[in-house]
């Protein structure tokens, strides 16, 4: 924090008792001196006045630390001018805290350091200290990235994220900030940029500006480009996936490998981009009745102009890169809305592509709520392409978004049928799979088992023994259940599942448990058609079971509901496999596996209300240009082209 000369001593008062009365009694280190002894108010006051004086360094970290919230929210009020480099909010503070632990020899690091020439805190500032005096402590914080690759990301004076615009990282004229909750603690993580109106306007500008030229920008360079990125998001993969786990409960395996399938995506997308946008094709006249060769059409791939991604909170950077990458290999540029839940991961990737040399305009990022901007954006003039994914939030940008063409990815009640004739204990670890992986926040995971009678009790005791030895936990131990997404999601998968209860459907896991957003796996068994379980999409570690007397009822329950993303088929008879695929009105089938989207080129698409278009690598691709055509004609027939 960099305090300005001429506060006063309301400042300095102020910032002594917020020490003294730290919580946890953290303040009874001798800032100035060692941590051994009492709390001396007289020389904090002086240490704080010298830090003032000398235009010094102070820096918080406040989100997990009473103390430095107290001295921070004294900060604020005052007015003071500050830089804080918040280490629990950053994506490289686990870095920086396991380097001052190795530097210092100490196993803890210092939550607030004041002054030039002596550092304190209320964990360790005499270690801080030595390093700091020896010269050491900047080379080290470069050395972990702190003051580097993600530095410009971050508002000094709030500690809250940027938006992006012009290859420059922006605070918000509204002065305000959207709070992101970790959904394993519900206590505040970030704070990104609450964009007004006027912001989005100047974005979108900004994209309209840039595209042109980029249009013009040779292939293999935008592939260049794209390499570029791809390359970086590997290197910073982990602070990236480290910011997965606090900002949206992702296991923290599972983040890390989201991060790197990323990059991967990237740089498949940009191979095929240059022999897929690389090839036109000739046409001849005199391939259609009563005309002869003297007329030549030429057709191209020309980009849609600027195009809006909007990506989904349980897969932020991948899903944000499917949309991104096609979308700039085809000459658009791209405005990004990260979800709010989501937005801090979004950014550090958009971080790469800065990094990467983009020109100016070409990727832009705006944050704050959907509820707020979102249809300022999508009803925007300058849009020319909307890419989104997530829930019936898709339905109404389809109601608002005129003729732009869109290409939509939305919810999925996806069915795992399981005939008489299946393998009983693969598709029962299939299953478990499926439905439970990352607490079931997934739009291909299994959201309802359709199981012939005669193999039900066979089916639901391996599925049972299969969920319990899930295990239940927070994200960063890697547990296979974590909490869901916000508190308002919890309840709504709590709402469906007592609707269930009280309609008859039994809890084969037991007595129904959560414990804030954490919610044990639960199996529904003898779910029947007249309760919410059978229908709805709960996005959560639920697993209902519907028993059916043949396939064709099951088909038949498939079919009837207006989510159609996905489903799987059971069985050993390859020809009732086909059967049942084709009668399966959804977007895809997958035999002997439960649903999934991957691998990332294959296409992706979702029937009735789980979507519009088809994504994959190619699709994409597709969807983001359009077609013209260019007409030679000519005075007399040619034969030399065609």
């Amino acid at each position: 924090m960099v305090v300005r000369a001429g506060l006063g001593e309301d400042l300095i008062n102020k910032l002594t008792v917020a020490i003294k009365n730290s919580p946890l009694n953290q303040g009874k280190v001798a800032l100035a001196v060692s941590q051994a002894g009492d709390y001396d108010a007289a020389a904090t006051k002086a240490m704080i006045d010298q830090a003032i004086a000398d235009n010094g360094c102070v820096v918080f970290s406040w989100s997990g630390c009473p103390f430095c919230k107290n001295a921070k929210a004294v900060l604020d009020a005052t007015g003071a001018k500050y830089v804080a480099l918040e280490l629990d909010q950053r994506p490289d503070g686990k870095a920086i805290r396991a380097e001052l632990a190795k530097m210092t020899g100490r196993s803890s690091v210092p939550n607030i350091w004041i002054g030039k020439e002596n550092v304190g805190g209320c964990n360790d500032g005499p270690g801080v200290a030595t390093l700091k005096n020896e010269g050491k402590l900047v080379p080290m914080l470069q050395a972990a990235g702190a003051l580097e690759f993600y530095g410009d990301c971050v508002a000094s004076s709030s500690g809250a994220y940027k938006y992006f615009k012009d290859n420059v990282w922006q605070e918000s004229a509204s002065g305000k900030t959207c709070p992101i909750l970790n959904p394993a603690t519900d206590s505040e993580a970030f704070r990104v940029q609450a964009c007004t109106q006027e912001e989005v306007d100047s974005v979108f500008a900004s994209a309209k500006k840039a595209q042109r030229a980029w249009a013009k920008v040779p292939l293999w360079k935008r592939l260049d480009y794209l390499h570029k990125v791809a390359a970086l998001m590997r290197e910073n993969a982990q602070p990236i996936a480290d910011v997965l786990v606090q900002e949206v409960a992702k296991p923290a395996a599972d983040a890390l490998t989201e991060v790197i399938r990323s990059a991967d995506l990237i740089s498949y997308t940009a191979e095929e981009a240059v022999r897929y946008y690389g090839e036109g094709k000739l046409l001849t006249s005199d391939s259609f009745p009563g005309h002869d060769r003297n007329k030549l059409c030429l057709t191209s791939k020309v980009p849609l102009g600027v195009v809006l991604c909007i990506p989904p909170f349980n897969y932020p950077v991948n899903l944000a890169v499917s949309k991104i990458a096609p979308a700039l290999m085809a000459g658009n540029t791209v405005v990004l809305k990260p979800p709010t839940q989501g937005a801090v991961a979004g950014l550090m990737m958009v971080q790469c592509f800065a990094a990467a040399g983009l020109p100016a305009g070409v990727l832009n990022c705006v944050t704050g709520r959907g509820s707020e901007i979102g249809d300022y954006l999508i009803s925007h003039p300058m849009v020319n392409a909307i890419s989104f994914t997530g829930g019936d939030t898709g339905i109404s940008i389809c109601h608002k978004a005129g003729m732009v063409p869109i290409q939509m990815e939305l919810g999925g009640k996806d069915a795992a049928i399981v005939c008489a004739d299946a393998d009983i204990e693969a598709a029962a670890k299939h299953i478990v799979k499926g439905a439970f992986s990352y607490s079931g926040q997934r739009c291909t995971a299994v959201k309802v088992v359709l199981v012939e009678e005669e193999v039900a009790e066979k089916l639901v005791p391996l599925v049972l023994a299969g969920v319990q030895k899930l295990t239940v936990g927070m994200p960063q131990d890697n547990a296979n259940i974590v909490p869901v997404i916000s508190k308002s999601s919890a309840n709504f998968i709590e709402s469906l599942v007592k609707d269930a209860e009280a309609k008859g459907a039994s809890l084969a896991t037991g007595a129904y448990r959560r414990e804030g957003n954490l919610i044990w796996p639960v199996v529904a068994d003898h779910v029947t058609a007249d309760m919410r379980l059978a229908w709805e999409e709960p996005f959560g570690p639920v697993l209902p079971i519907i028993r059916v007397k043949d396939v064709d009822q099951a088909v038949e329950h498939v079919n009837a509901n207006r989510l159609a993303l996905q489903g799987c088929v059971f069985t050993t008879d390859m020809s009732k496999a086909m059967y049942i695929s084709d009668a399966m009105e959804t977007g895809s089938v997958q035999i002997n596996s439960a649903p999934a989207r991957g691998p990332d080129h294959y296409p992706f698409q979702g029937f009735r209300d789980s979507g519009i278009g088809s994504q994959g690598v190619s699709n994409s691709l597709a969807f983001m240009c359009k077609c013209k055509t260019t007409v030679i004609n000519l005075e007399k027939p040619s034969y030399a082209m065609g």
